[in-house]
């Protein structure tokens, strides 16, 4: 049994690993400012022994009293919705947020997670990408700010493991969705299932030709822990390179698998958006001995069930 801080843990990933943490038998002490995150992802954890929930911003000084033996830093909005709304705070707890997770790692001898993004490879020239792709960002674009945050958490993390010898491990997350999402989240999925469980038009960017590669929650936290249980310290790409799809293709799925009567309609492609995405996931797959398991349709069924009941529809 661990004790692991989860930073973030109110949020939708957040959330979903304090639960998985809590049911292999750790301790969890899970801190979120609910900026993005909300008290009802982890109301169902409350009562369970072992379970802490601190309300605090981690951009600020945090430190959390006892034995940790590993802190998980996973907050940071990563909506691109929230890229405009808020885009100093997501700076902010990328670069200060980490900063002070590091600090409460090294202080207490933990093992420090650090929850990237496949957004570390921009618009990518290499496709797929492997983790020794270097990307191709644009830093003052507006998704600079969350692509820009997590590129300097990567650098501040192995700065860290070089420099103070601290145990770290790095994810680079893949478009994961699943129950427990914002409705108005403004990601591809969030968005195309609650507008068709509510009968409105789906709105799709540019034509719709540029993919993405979509993974299901409960895969994403087994690749968590797969390599929280690791002794790899560089980063892996944890996703689903089976489920890449056009996003027109996607807007489609949603309207089968909700029966929807929803049209779709077209408008303008947001700056910088990526023209494809889909992991190389060899690292995972020898390193962690990981492979995603849930398919596309599968996943969208459970994630529109859920906003289904979410919306009261």
């Amino acid at each position: 049994m661990a004790r692991v801080v989860v930073t973030g843990g109110a949020g939708f990933l957040g959330s979903h690993l304090c639960k998985a943490l809590l049911d292999r038998g750790d301790e969890v002490v899970a801190i979120d400012n609910l900026v993005t995150g909300s008290v009802d992802n982890v109301e169902r954890l409350f009562g369970t022994p072992g379970f802490t929930f601190i309300e605090q911003d981690v951009s600020s000084y945090i430190w959390v009293p006892g034995d940790v033996d590993v802190v998980m830093h996973l907050a940071s909005p990563a909506s691109p919705f929230d890229f405009e709304r808020i885009p100093i705070q997501i700076l902010k707890v990328g670069g200060l947020g980490t900063h002070n997770g590091l600090g409460l790692a090294r202080a207490k001898g933990a093992t420090f997670f650090l929850a990237s993004t496949s957004e570390v490879y921009g618009d990518p020239l290499v496709h797929p990408q492997p983790e020794t792709y270097w990307g191709n960002v644009n830093p003052i674009g507006p998704r600079g700010v969350y692509d820009e945050a997590k590129r300097y958490a990567e650098a501040m993390t192995m700065a860290y493991h070089r420099h103070h010898g601290l145990d770290v491990r790095i994810v680079r997350i893949f478009n994961t969705y699943g129950p427990w999402m914002r409705p108005d989240d403004g990601r591809a999925v969030s968005n195309f299932l609650t507008q068709a469980l509510q009968g409105k038009p789906i709105t799709v960017f540019g034509d719709g030709s540029q993919t993405r590669s979509f993974t299901y929650v409960d895969d994403e936290i087994r690749g968590f822990l797969a390599l929280l249980d690791s002794d790899v310290t560089e980063p892996v790409n944890i996703g689903n390179p089976g489920t890449e799809q056009t996003i027109l293709r996607l807007a489609e799925l949603a309207v089968e698998v909700t029966g929807s009567s929803s049209e779709i309609v077209f408008e303008p492609l947001p700056v910088d958006d990526p023209t494809q995405r889909q992991p190389d996931i060899t690292k995972a797959r020898t390193l962690l001995g990981w492979e995603p398991e849930v398919g596309l349709r599968v996943g969208l069924e459970r994630t529109a069930s859920y906003f289904r009941q979410k919306l009261e529809l």
